[in-house]
């Protein structure tokens, strides 16, 4: 029995300002955007690459309370780049140490090791990690 995680439901409080986020700030790819009367409404974005998607819901009770979401990229430079050059507030690249977070990349590259982090406009919070690193 196969089991795929296809849908992660992100909690905000304003879908169309989530919305711009993840499309312009993330450069997500926006799968729906569909409304089923004023008071419904159902918009899934999916990272690029990514087979699981995400569904902005407006939710006034819990908005930014997802924690820790993780993408996995080869080149955790080049997607911290990018991200900066959409505009989105992104933190320095880091790793740990015997549990204590410390700056730059993991001295050995490996995979899991390095990390950046994101947060949407609710607080909603993503953790990038380098893993597959080619190269250098």
């Amino acid at each position: 029995m196969d089991w795929k995680l296809e849908l992660i439901v992100v909690p905000v409080s304003d879908v169309d300002r989530a919305k711009t986020f993840y499309l312009d700030n993330v450069g997500f790819n926006l799968i729906v955007d569909h409304s089923a009367g004023e008071d419904f409404r159902v918009v899934q974005v999916v990272p690029p690459g990514s087979a699981c998607a995400i569904a902005i819901m407006k939710n006034l009770d819990a908005p930014g309370s997802v924690k820790g979401l993780h993408l996995v990229v080869p080149d955790i430079d080049a997607a911290r780049k990018e991200l900066v050059a959409r505009g989105t507030e992104v933190s320095e690249i880091y790793h740990f140490v015997e549990g204590q977070q410390k700056p730059g990349h993991d001295p050995g590259r490996g995979d899991y090791n390095s990390f950046l982090d994101f947060s949407d406009p609710d607080g909603n919070s993503w953790l990038v990690q380098e893993v597959g690193r080619t190269g250098g």
